[in-house]
């Protein structure tokens, strides 16, 4: 005669079961507060930017960082041309968009920068605007703090710059109302 209850092995698949359900629950409504896109992004702008300070005193070449209110690009000084020139030959550093409903927000000396988009319309023999933000051959840099928001949310993370290129980011780990 069998008797009435659950054998541990039932138990155990259904706690497995919870388990795996409430999971999958607090990874959809992201619990944590935190935005995994904004971080990611910032997280690749920390270190292309980084990667570029290397560079800078490696190579003895001046770099920048274009920035458009949903995009950016990395651009090199051509001391040949006298002008500032695209990097879209080497994939990292190539013009990337933002994800949709995120842009940016920069500040230079504390003060708020207004992000004009390029017209990428123009022929190639107009000179296109310089980089915000400048890396100098020496390794030095211009000071800045470039904010990524979710429009939807208010979520944001930050990717900050001090003059000897120390580069540091902040994670979107809570919500910010805009004021």
């Amino acid at each position: 005669m069998r008797s009435k209850g659950f054998t541990l092995v039932e138990i155990l698949v259904v706690l497995v079961i919870m388990v795996v359900m409430i999971s999958l629950a607090v990874m959809s409504m992201n619990a944590t507060g935190r935005d995994s896109q904004l971080d990611e992004e910032s997280r690749r702008i920390e270190g292309l930017v980084g990667l570029l300070h290397e560079r800078a005193l490696l190579e003895g070449r001046d770099f920048g960082l274009r920035i458009e209110p949903t995009a950016y690009e990395f651009v090199v000084y051509d001391n040949f041309r006298q002008r500032w020139m695209m990097m879209d030959q080497e994939r990292e550093y190539r013009h990337r968009e933002l994800p949709k409903g995120i842009s940016f927000q920069l500040q230079l000396d504390s003060q708020t920068v207004v992000i004009k988009p390029v017209d990428r319309e123009l022929s190639s023999d107009h000179v296109p605007a310089g980089p915000q933000v400048a890396i100098a051959a020496s390794g030095e840099g211009t000071p800045f703090r470039l904010i990524l928001q979710r429009d939807a949310t208010q979520a944001r993370a930050a990717v900050d710059g001090d003059a000897q290129g120390k580069i540091t980011h902040e994670s979107s780990n809570h919500v910010e109302k805009r004021s």
